[in-house]
């Protein structure tokens, strides 16, 4: 602010720039509009001369023009302005649209088929020829030109229909694994005295009372200043009937939120499972355990790295904050189509579980990773107090309680102390070995009496990351291969019957298993196949096995399994092998005194076990003792995210461990080095093998 240089009396915020001096708005005019100045494209003075005066926001408000957008197959008719996108009209109407990227249009999600109208559309290699000729757009790059008629694809119609017919199928694999449910924020239904002159308690003291007649113990209770501001319209708004939400933390609770009436609906929670690649959320009603919807999606934070290595790498370069927008991003975008597909408000969500391993968790967090990956690798933090999911980020009520599972140490986290609590080994006798298969191989050893940890770095290669043609298993993947030992030609079994777009995890170790059977591989893990034989090829300088031709895939190209693919599943098999010698070893036990061997993973569900060992990945025992058990950090999660009893045992679990780092230890690499070979350099640990290469 300065004053006018013609009314020295009058205050104004016209500044000419060229000549610093203050023009009040009767004075509002250019001293030398002849001449050149490098000011005038964002002169105010010069700008509002030209259009008569008018205040800037009134002239930006008539010139931009209004646009109605209808929306199919809801037909909702939403007004937006000239320049905005098709998202925006979206969040206008409060229709539902999965951005994960915020908008960034690197998702590819928010598919919209535009009927008619004009808009400015971004071009973008996330959607098909197929789809580009039929009129998809994405709905954060198209601005809106025209009045337009879209159309929510079927696809995605189909695709909502399914996550909540996912719900349904989790539930009754999860039926009766929680007896007692016990909520972390728990809704309970007041009707209080009104105050008179004999009972002049003040409303804070009454809310209080109520809730000791119903059983709560107000002792160790605190209140945040927002709610005690809001707390005298609340209370009066229906008569003192109110709902008063109090989060049970271990030791004290908390009234987090207080509202008018006794109508709430129930109660809605939140299992999320944090993986490295991907990550997966169950919607569950907290009355009963029913979980309500099912979905997952690729992590974001892959664009970082495959692995957690690269992830900190990242970090340390940006900061943690863009990893923790890029993973909220991604579970923000499941909740809305968990949320959607089942159509409830998300303010009914109050009660989190999070699991995931440290690194994930301390990303979420925007907590300092540097010296997870630095000696003696430290994490900030390893048990986690309930925190509020606004404080998180997660659009959700943002009182919500959210737990983060507890982990032992940097490289096992709570997504192996989840695994353990939907398991149960640590509460039986039999001495057990069990392993999560992802990016990172955790292995746990022992029982009720000792438990045993340590991580082995598989890498991303059983999850798709660093082989050409690998992806999750997912529609398209190939999960199951038999190949004639005569002709080398495969049969193929593809998730979803559909045609073949690349290879899963278990589709590898088959197919490595049924090359090195059918003699096309050696036990190096080289080609042996005549480089003239119809299923070989060579791209570029390496040699490859054709495992799907072009016109037998989705794709129009020849899926291809290179020298370098199987080098890497190699690696990745030896790596989990070495951890499960060197455990065994630094408790003087072996393979033989394993009474069972759990399994859990994504990738593990379709894995034959003959051909696991056959590589090496799994040790040569009785197939008997194998058990299967999916996801079990998502289960855990779940279990958990109903009942105290779980939550109070993750930090047992998680306590109870000793951890065994293999980073300097000297056993591992000798171990490894031994395991780069199928399916071992020493055969008496594999005698079934024996005699079959």
């Amino acid at each position: 602010m300065g004053k006018c240089v013609n009314h020295p009396d009058r205050e104004t915020s016209f500044l000419c720039m060229k000549h610093n001096i203050y023009l009040c708005e009767d004075c509002l005019k250019c001293r030398d509009p002849k001449i050149h100045c490098k000011f005038r494209s964002s002169c105010p003075i010069w700008f509002m001369e030209k259009r008569g005066g008018k205040d800037i926001d009134e002239i930006v408000k008539e010139e931009k023009k209004e646009y109605t957008v209808l929306f199919k197959p809801d037909n909702k008719e939403i007004s937006i302005s000239e320049g905005a996108t098709l998202l925006d009209a979206a969040l206008a109407g409060d229709i539902p649209l999965n951005a994960s990227c915020n908008g960034k249009g690197s998702c590819g999600k928010c598919k919209l088929v535009l009927e008619s109208g004009t808009g400015k559309c971004e071009d973008t290699p996330l959607l098909t020829q197929y789809e580009k000729e039929h009129n998809y757009v994405l709905a954060c790059q198209t601005i809106v030109q025209s009045d337009m008629i879209v159309k929510i694809p079927e696809e995605t119609i189909e695709k909502k229909l399914k996550i909540a017919g996912m719900g349904k199928e989790v539930t009754a694999r999860m039926q009766g694994l929680v007896k007692d449910i016990s909520l972390m924020v728990e809704n309970i239904t007041l009707e209080l005295s009104q105050p008179t002159l004999d009972d002049s308690i003040s409303d804070l003291d009454r809310l209080k009372r109520g809730l000791t007649k119903n059983g709560c113990d107000v002792s160790r209770m605190s209140i945040d200043l927002k709610v005690m501001r809001e707390l005298a319209a609340a209370m009066r708004d229906d008569n003192w009937k109110v709902t008063v939400s109090v989060t049970r933390k271990s030791c004290s609770t908390e009234i987090v939120r207080v509202v008018p009436g006794n109508g709430r609906e129930s109660s809605l929670g939140l299992a999320v499972d944090i993986g490295t690649t991907s990550i997966v959320v169950y919607l569950v009603d907290m009355a009963d355990g029913t979980i309500v919807a099912a979905t997952s999606a690729h992590n974001r934070q892959a664009a970082c790295g495959d692995d957690v290595i690269n992830r900190i790498v990242c970090a340390e370069k940006d900061g943690v904050k863009k990893l923790s927008r890029m993973v909220i991003a991604t579970i923000n975008g499941l909740i809305n189509e968990a949320i959607d597909s089942v159509d409830v408000k998300r303010d009914r969500i109050d009660n989190v579980v999070l699991s995931g391993n440290t690194t994930m968790l301390h990303l979420l967090l925007q907590i300092e990773t540097r010296n997870i990956r630095r000696e003696p690798y430290i994490p900030s933090v390893s048990a986690f107090p309930i925190l509020k999911a606004g404080n998180v980020g997660l659009k959700v009520n943002p009182v919500a309680a959210v737990f983060v599972m507890p982990g032992p140490a940097s490289y096992v986290g709570g997504d192996i102390v989840s695994g353990l609590i939907y398991t149960g080994f640590h509460r039986e006798e039999p001495m057990t070995l069990f392993i999560d298969v992802g990016t990172n191989g955790e292995i746990v050893l022992g029982n009720k009496d000792w438990l045993m940890t340590a991580s082995c770095s598989a890498g991303p290669a059983f999850e798709g990351g660093g082989v050409r043609w690998g992806m999750r298993a997912e529609d398209g993947a190939i999960e199951k291969i038999i190949i004639d030992p005569e002709t080398f030609i495969p049969s193929l079994s593809v998730v979803g019957d559909s045609l073949p777009r690349g290879i899963c995890g278990s589709g590898m170790i088959d197919l490595i298993s049924e090359m090195l059977k059918a003699g096309i591989i050696q036990q190096n893990g080289k080609f042996k196949a005549d480089a003239s034989h119809p299923r070989m090829t060579q791209d570029g300088d390496e040699k490859a096995y054709i495992v799907a031709l072009a016109e037998e895939t989705s794709v129009d190209k020849d899926i291809l399994f290179m020298e370098s693919d199987i080098d890497n599943i190699i690696r990745s098999k030896g790596a989990v092998y070495a951890g499960f010698k060197v455990l065994m070893n630094q408790t003087g036990l072996d393979f033989s005194m394993i009474d069972r061997m759990i399994i859990t993973g994504g990738f593990g569900q379709y894995l034959d076990l003959d051909k696991a060992v056959s590589i090496g990945l799994l040790p040569d025992i009785d197939r008997n003792k194998f058990k299967y058990l999916g996801n079990s950090s998502i289960a855990g999660s779940y279990m958990a995210l109903l009942s105290e009893k779980y939550r109070t045992e993750a930090l047992e679990i998680s306590n109870r461990m000793t951890y065994i780092d293999f980073s300097s230890n000297n056993q591992f690499m000798d171990e490894f080095t031994s395991a780069l070979f199928l399916p071992h350099t020493n055969m008496e640990d594999f005698p079934s093998m024996k005699g079959k290469f």
